[in-house]
Order: structure tokens, then C-alpha cells, then sequence
């Protein structure tokens, strides 16, 4: 699939280094240096390119060099002037393919940090300038076909790393894809074809069975399953209709539909995910600093311990063509080239893998946290409830079965629009429970609705309807109506003639995944705290069923910072999880700010980390994909510094006495094997974070 211009432009606004934006806005290349400022201003395309030309440029050095044909004992074809190929075609490498490094060593240089570009372009440079006075009449052996092979094999290091990281952070572009080119608008009569981009608010839009959702919008007609996996990580399909919100990017399924525009171009929810997972990868850890202080300190030993080799090996009276190569496999080999891939490559798989399961990182920082957290608090409304009005108990008489009671009420309910009303006829859908259609609807205003059923004369009301109608429910309905009234719950009944068949408690219904949730979490050993507004009666009914054992009840929203304070100066280490509007400060004053996003409203700026599908279940594995993260960065940082230890001694020469002496070239691809052990690593983290979300 094509993309289209916007969301070439969608994808373009998401990149926090535009200003080094190679040839394509929306290309895997460009964005591969999100995260590794290191390569800013270069793209897969150009090493791949220079890596093919640098390496058969390379070939005549190796062939007319004095090494090779030595080591191989042959003789290389004569021809005018082959003394003068090695050095030909050894400028053309050093000019041609190892420039690039040159240059990222000045801007190095520039910004006082010097890395890996520093070493790399110095190594280069003191074997092209050694090796040049050499073919101008200095005495020593030229080391040309190594630094040909040198900058050869640096050039493949770094296209295999870019083209690593461009592949992990393939997740804006996948999304991107998700956008169709073009929209069917409606003008009338007729079904027009437009560029999504032409899209308005207030248009109405064909959705073809099979076809993606152009544009955030509104069902105005038809019934359809909508495949919103990709956004949301849910993997069945969503039954869609009138007046139900669909995502762009998301599939239809069998039905057509007619969609009402309300959000385009980067108000759209999938833009807004775009902007978050971009805003994640780009983001610094403390892994990150870490690791690029390791660098900077690695670049500073490596250039003391060429110094010393050379000065050593100098004053030993050694060739200077082996004290150069010395100080050459020194630079080359202590390069800090894994340390610039261990963190982002690592961070870039977890980001990309959480945003497709729904757990959007903003803040890298936040995911890194998550594994030192040992209390989670959970605002209640919204979080661990569905914020919406629910059956959440009923009682009925002998004779009277629980589903037949909610079938009645629910029929009785139907052209009701009070929100207890709409919570009963909600229940009974959501049970799949068929509700007939009621006749003689009337309202009773101050008590309640009566509604013909099936042939029977049915109402429906609070307890002045039962006073109105001289109905008295008896002791088991009056029990359970006490018992709901003390936890804070609407009490209702169905009453036939003066007879009260049933009692329904409503109330903000609990998560169904939320229990599973507080099991995990305690199960992980961390504390789990409920904090709400509303009344202790309500708080300690929700804390008893989900089995939580800390409540704070009756905070208003400007002194739930004071709860998270009071946890934190206990040592403890909090995340906050609320739905980012009335929770902000909250959650800007946890460890970690964990912002449930709605599905739709996934532009959340007060949490580190967003959770798309409202499944407090996802806090738990955020705290798992954290672990994992963190494991492979501290295995990654390891790896890429620790090799030195042994490394640098080698390069240096100490063990040549016993004929163990390392050429730049091998100290590249040792180099370059480093940096491969550290992405491969990197890459197990996609597994394990799978199975993780």
C-alpha cells in the first residue's frame, strides 16, 4: 500500500530531529536515527550505498597491496603504475566512504562530546596520513588495504546497526499504513472519491465492508464488527452502531457504514498515537545517560591508551609502521559503537511492541521506573470502575428468575432516558438478554415509568412509587434494599399491580478485569491502594470485592497530591493511575503517571505511560515489560564496555611476544561483532516482551 501525502505529513510531524530529515518524510531510513543522535543526518540508503562502492574500491588494494599477496603467496597481474593502486584507490576509501565519519567527529568535537565518530575518523585519519608519507618516500610499510578494509567494514557495521534500529522503530510507519489513500464522501446523491487529506469535519464517508476508517468519527448509519486491534490491542471484533465512535486506521468488517467526520489530519486518535511512540523513542532514560557517559569515558581511554601504545611502542624502537598500527587497532577497536545502539535499539523494541498491545510510552523515563515501583494507586471512577451506571446486584420474589426480571425491567426502562434507566436496559444487552418491546410507556415524573410488557401492566420506580402505588416489597426485598442503600447504591423495583417482583441495586459497576489486576499486583509484591472522591461507604463496597486493602475515600481532586505525597515520604515508590483530566496533578506527582486513555484519547499529557484499551490489567504488565527492558539494557551496557577490558590490552600488543598481534581490520570486525552481539540481544527482548502484553 502507498502512502498518502498526509500521512507522509502525519508521520513527518512526529519526528523530534526534522531539521535532519533525510530524503523521504515518511521513510524507514530518516527515522532510524530517532534516539542515536549519533547518525543524525544519515539514512540507511546512503551507507548501504557507500558500503557497495567503498567495498570495490576496496579489492585493488587488497589485491596490489604488499599483505595480502604476501600472506597468499601470489603474485598480482603487472600492469603501468600498479605501484600506485593501493594508494589510488585507498584515498578514493578514505575520502569516499570514510568521510561521513570525519564529519561526525567535527560535529562531535563541536558539541564537546567525543564517541565513537572521534575514534573511528582519528584511527582512519592517522593510517591515511601514515600511509601517505609512506608512498611519498617515508620509510615503513604502507596501511593502505587496512584502512580500505577499515572504513569497508565500519561502513557495513553501521548500515547493519541503522537498518536494526529502522526496523524496531518501523512502528510509526506501520501505523501510518493503516490510513487508506483516498475516502468515498457523500455530496448528495452521491458517492465521491477524495483524498483522505480533503476530509472535513462534518463530512459523511462510505465505509465498504473490508475497508479502513479514514478519519476518527461517528456512526450516522448502518451495522458493522470493526477489527480495532491494531490500535488497541483487543482482538475481537467491536460490533458498531448509530451513534458509536469508530478510529481511523481501524477495519470494517462485513456491514457498510456510514461514518460522520469528527477528527482529521493530527487531531485523530492514530496521529496521536504516532505522536506518542515517536515522542518515546526519542526520549532519554537514565539507561541512556548512562551509557552515553560511558562513551564519552570510553573515548577519552582509548585515546590515552593509543598514547601510551604508541609512546611504549615508540620508545621500544619499534617500525613506525607497527607502533601506527598499533595506535590504529587501539582506536578502532575500543570505538564505544555497541554503547550507541545498546540503549535505543533496546528501547525502541519495547515501545514498538507496547504500542501495538495498547501501552503507549511517553516518557522513557516512566517505563524505566515501573520496575522499582512498590505501590500502584488506582483512582477509582473510570479505572477500576467503568465510570458508567451498571446493575451491580437484584433480588427478586419466589417464582421470578434473575434474568427474567432484568428482561421485564429492561423492557419496561426502554424509552427511559434517565440514567438509571439506561443502566438497567444496558445490563440486560450486556447479558445478552433479548428485551421485547413495551407498549403504553408513561412517565410518573418524581417516581418512576410504567410500561405494558408482554401483555402485563408493569412500573418501575424508587421507593415513592412503591408508597405511591401502596405496594410493600417484602422482608428479603427490603433486606437487600437496606444492605445496597448502606453501600451508597440507587435501590429500584419492578412492582406488578401492588406486588414488588424485584429489587435492582445500580451503581458505577466494577471492571470486570480489575480484580485480576489487584491479584497481579499484590501477587507481585507491590501494594495496591484505592483513592476516590467518593463516599467511604462506596469506596470500602469496591476496595471489599476487589480485595483492596488501602482506601483513601472523600479526597477531592486538589488533595489526592497530598495522598501521593504522604505515601512517597514513606519511602515508597508510586505510581498513579487515573484518567488524566481531574487526576493530572496526581499523576505528575507519582514515580510513574499512568493515564488511562479512553481508546480514543490517547493525546493524555499528564502520564509518563498511557494505557489505550482501559484495562487496569495493563499496569501490571508495564511494570513486566519494564523488568525485561531494563535487563536487557544493563546486559547491553555490559556487553558493549566490558569486551574492552580485554579488548584494548590486545589491540595494544601485549601479547605479541607470543605472536598474538591484531591488525585494524580485525580490530574493526571485532568491533563490529560487538555491536552485532548487543542488537541480537536487543532483538530476544521482542520475543519475551510479547508474551509479556
Amino acid at each position: 500500500m502507498k502512502h498518502s501525502q498526509y500521512q507522509h505529513d502525519q508521520l513527518a510531524a512526529t519526528d523530534h530531529h526534522s531539521e535532519h530529515a533525510g530524503p523521504h518524510p515518511a521513510s524507514p531510513e530518516r527515522d532510524a536515527h530517532v534516539g542515536h543522535d549519533k547518525h543524525a543526518g544519515h539514512s540507511v540508503a546512503m551507507f548501504r550505498k557507500k558500503f557497495w562502492a567503498t567495498l570495490l574500491l576496496t579489492l585493488p588494494t587488497l589485491v596490489w597491496g604488499e599483505m595480502i599477496p604476501h600472506l597468499l603467496g601470489f603474485t598480482p597481474p603487472p600492469i603501468p603504475g600498479a605501484r600506485w593502486i593501493p594508494a589510488t584507490f585507498g584515498t578514493a576509501v578514505y575520502f569516499y566512504g570514510g568521510w561521513v565519519f570525519v564529519r561526525g567527529a567535527w560535529r562531535e568535537l563541536r558539541d564537546r562530546q567525543p564517541g565513537m565518530m572521534t575514534l573511528i575518523s582519528l584511527a582512519i585519519t592517522v593510517a591515511f596520513g601514515f600511509s601517505l608519507a609512506v608512498t611519498l618516500g617515508f620509510s615503513g610499510t604502507s596501511l593502505w588495504w587496512e584502512l580500505a578494509s577499515l572504513v569497508t567494514i565500519m561502513l557495513l557495521g553501521h548500515w547493519m546497526e541503522m537498518r536494526s534500529i529502522a526496523q524496531a522503530q518501523g512502528a510509526v510507519n506501520e501505523l501510518a499504513k493503516l490510513l487508506p489513500n483516498t475516502a468515498t464522501r457523500i455530496e448528495g446523491d452521491r458517492a465521491i472519491e477524495v483524498p483522505i487529506g480533503a476530509l472535513r469535519e462534518g463530512d459523511i464517508v462510505l465505509v465498504r465492508p473490508g475497508a479502513s476508517i479514514p478519519a476518527d468519527g461517528i456512526v450516522r448509519d448502518g451495522d458493522s464488527a470493526v477489527n480495532e486491534s491494531m490500535l488497541t490491542g483487543e482482538s475481537r471484533l467491536i460490533d458498531k452502531h448509530p451513534a458509536d465512535e469508530v478510529i481511523a486506521g481501524t477495519i470494517n468488517g462485513d456491514g457498510s457504514l456510514r461514518v460522520e467526520i469528527t477528527r482529521t489530519g493530527d487531531r485523530t486518535a492514530l496521529a496521536g498515537i504516532m505522536r506518542l511512540v515517536a515522542q518515546a523513542q526519542s526520549s532519554r532514560s537514565r539507561a541512556q545517560v548512562l551509557a552515553d557517559r560511558a562513551a564519552f569515558y570510553l573515548t577519552i581511554v582509548a585515546v590515552g591508551s593509543a598514547v601510551v601504545t604508541g609512546i611504549v611502542w615508540a620508545a621500544l624502537e619499534r617500525p613506525a609502521s607497527f607502533v601506527i598500527e598499533r595506535v590504529v587497532t587501539v582506536l578502532v577497536i575500543a570505538c564505544p559503537h555497541a554503547l550507541g545502539v545498546a540503549i535505543p535499539l533496546v528501547v525502541a523494541i519495547s515501545t514498538t511492541v507496547g504500542a501495538r498491545a495498547g501501552l503507549l510510552v511517553r516518557d522513557r523515563r516512566g517505563l524505566e521506573e515501573a520496575r522499582r515501583l512498590d505501590t500502584v494507586v488506582f483512582d477509582k471512577t473510570g479505572t477500576l470502575t467503568l465510570g458508567e451506571h451498571r446493575v451491580v446486584g437484584l433480588r427478586t420474589v419466589d417464582g421470578v428468575g434473575d434474568d427474567e426480571a432484568l428482561r421485564l425491567a429492561a423492557a419496561v426502562e426502554g424509552d427511559a432516558e434517565h440514567p438509571i434507566a439506561r443502566a438497567i436496559v444496558k445490563s440486560a444487552e450486556e447479558k445478552g438478554i433479548a428485551v421485547p418491546h413495551a407498549t403504553d410507556f408513561q412517565a410518573i415524573p418524581g417516581h418512576g415509568v410504567r410500561a405494558t410488557v408482554d401483555g402485563r401492566r408493569l412500573a418501575e420506580g424508587g421507593p415513592n412509587l412503591l408508597a405511591r402505588l401502596g405496594a410493600e416489597p417484602p422482608s428479603s426485598l427490603a433486606q437487600f434494599a437496606a444492605s445496597a442503600a448502606a453501600d451508597g447504591q440507587g435501590v429500584v423495583y419492578l412492582i406488578e399491580g401492588r406486588n414488588a417482583l424485584a429489587a435492582f441495586a445500580v451503581d458505577d459497576a466494577v471492571r470486570p478485569e480489575s480484580a485480576e489486576a489487584v491479584r497481579r499486583l499484590r501477587d507481585s509484591g507491590i501494594q495496591v491502594v484505592m483513592l476516590t472522591g467518593d463516599s467511604r461507604a462506596v469506596a470500602d463496597r469496591v476496595a471489599r470485592v476487589l480485595g483492596i486493602g488501602t482506601v483513601f475515600a472523600q479526597v477531592l481532586p486538589e488533595e489526592k497530591v497530598g495522598k501521593i505525597d504522604e505515601l512517597k515520604s514513606g519511602g515508597r515508590r508510586v505510581a498513579m493511575v487515573g484518567d488524566g483530566v481531574n487526576d493530572a496533578a496526581a499523576l505528575l506527582k507519582a514515580d510513574v503517571g499512568v493515564a488511562i486513555g479512553a481508546g480514543t484519547d490517547v493525546a493524555v499529557e499528564a502520564g509518563d505511560i498511557v494505557l489505550v484499551r482501559n484495562d487496569p490489567r495493563d499496569v501490571a504488565r508495564i511494570i513486566s515489560l519494564s523488568r525485561a527492558t531494563y535487563r536487557k539494557m544493563i546486559q547491553n551496557l555490559w556487553w558493549a564496555a566490558g569486551y574492552n577490558i580485554v579488548a584494548i590490552p590486545l589491540a595494544a600488543g601485549v601479547l605479541e611476544r607470543q605472536g598474538i598481534v591484531l591488525s585494524p581490520a580485525i580490530g574493526a570486525v571485532l568491533m563490529s561483532l560487538s555491536t552485532i552481539i548487543v542488537a541480537l540481544n536487543a532483538q530476544l527482548l521482542r520475543r519475551e516482551a510479547r508474551a509479556i502484553v
